[in-house]
């Protein structure tokens, strides 16, 4: 028959339509089968937070969030096959990591401290300068930086590919079994958006099941109030940044974002700067969130602060002067008169600053850092 084919010049065209079917079949085994169904995954969140930032094209779905949550833990995200997201982001600490600045797969330090992976579904706005709009965007810089994972995207998906049962459960996530660096993105993040934390012993306060103690009412006082020494009321202004409930930064498109007074105005790193090219916003810096924060030691977005105490300090007495200072910490004073020109000091007692310390540790969540969902699936 081959020798007929050949003869006759047909054995050419048979070769293009066998080709051309085998393509066609590789084409149709890697897009999404159309009756691609994934069982919805349902957020359990209370009704005073608000309802979350979930993108209409990546839908939390139970396949994609286990599938996420594998990624986070798989260490061939790294270039060594040594480190993965979770290397950074340890879920007893909160996911933060203890270090002052994480050390990549080279060894080399960072220059800046792990932020906290909590209530990322009421967040639009990534990084300590904001870089990343979404936490798909931002799900793949550390995989590409060179101090941390330091690995193509391209090398990252060949691995996934070659790795079961990665294949599958894309499949089973996204209706594909063709691994591809935008769902490695949207795997990660929904797993992500599942790490909530809303049940310390001040939420439920906050739900009527338990009472804080009469030290705790009197740092969640002092944290929410700003000073106002003419009126003879005292306050921490913590509130004015950090807001209740959920203790964070604004989800407006640059809200969020303070000069704290960490630095002098010829030591302030750019921050938000470097993301917006805006001169007032040299400086600033995301507002993290204040959940878990006894266990996300150091502090700061350099991690110059060891303890709760140093921190409190800091914005007790050692604010420094710059052109981009927060104007709601030039505000804050419990004096009416003294020389701002020396620095900008709230003037809280010692017994004020330990009583917001003491409402800061009823922000811990046993549960969240004890979740088995959220623990690593590949152990």
């Amino acid at each position: 028959v081959i020798k007929m084919a050949r003869k006759s010049g047909w054995l050419n065209i048979i070769l293009c339509h066998f080709l051309f079917y085998m393509t066609s079949c590789k084409q149709l085994s890697s897009d999404p089968e159309p009756n691609h169904k994934p069982q919805s995954y349902v957020l359990d969140y209370p009704s005073y937070v608000g309802v979350p930032d979930i993108p209409a094209d990546n839908p939390l779905t139970v396949e994609g969030v286990a599938l996420g949550r594998r990624l986070f833990y798989e260490k061939r995200l790294s270039a060594d096959n040594s480190m993965s997201c979770a290397s950074c982001h340890q879920q007893s600490r909160a996911f933060t990591d203890g270090n002052q600045f994480s050390k990549g797969v080279k060894g080399e330090p960072g220059d800046r401290n792990s932020m906290s992976l909590a209530n990322l579904a009421w967040t639009n706005r990534f990084f300590w300068n904001g870089r990343a709009e979404s936490l798909e965007e931002q799900a793949l810089e550390p995989i590409q930086d060179e101090i941390e994972l330091h690995q193509s995207l391209d090398q990252t998906v060949k691995k996934l590919q070659n790795t079961p049962p990665y294949p599958d459960m894309f499949k089973k996530a996204f209706g594909s079994d063709q691994v591809s660096s935008e769902n490695i993105a949207k795997a990660l993040a929904q797993f992500q958006r599942t790490l909530i934390s809303f049940n310390s012993p001040y939420d439920r306060s906050l739900m009527g099941e338990v009472q804080l103690t009469e030290q705790e009412k009197r740092g969640e006082r002092l944290f929410f109030t700003h000073p106002e020494p003419k009126n003879q009321v005292r306050g921490g202004n913590c509130g004015d940044c950090h807001r209740n409930p959920i203790t964070s930064g604004e989800r407006s498109t640059f809200g969020g974002f303070s000069n704290n007074g960490l630095d002098n105005g010829q030591n302030l790193a750019p921050g938000l700067e470097s993301v917006t090219g805006i001169i007032a916003d040299k400086g600033k810096f995301k507002v993290p969130t204040l959940r878990n924060i006894a266990l996300t030691a150091p502090y700061m977005h350099d991690g110059r602060f060891q303890t709760l105490e140093e921190v409190l300090d800091h914005y007790n007495e050692h604010i420094q002067l710059s052109e981009t200072l927060d104007p709601l910490i030039i505000e804050a004073s419990n004096e009416v008169e003294y020389d701002k020109s020396k620095g900008i000091k709230l003037f809280l007692t010692e017994e004020e600053k330990a009583d917001i310390i003491a409402f800061l540790h009823t922000l811990s969540d046993s549960l969240f850092i004890n979740n088995p969902e959220f623990s690593n699936p590949i152990e």
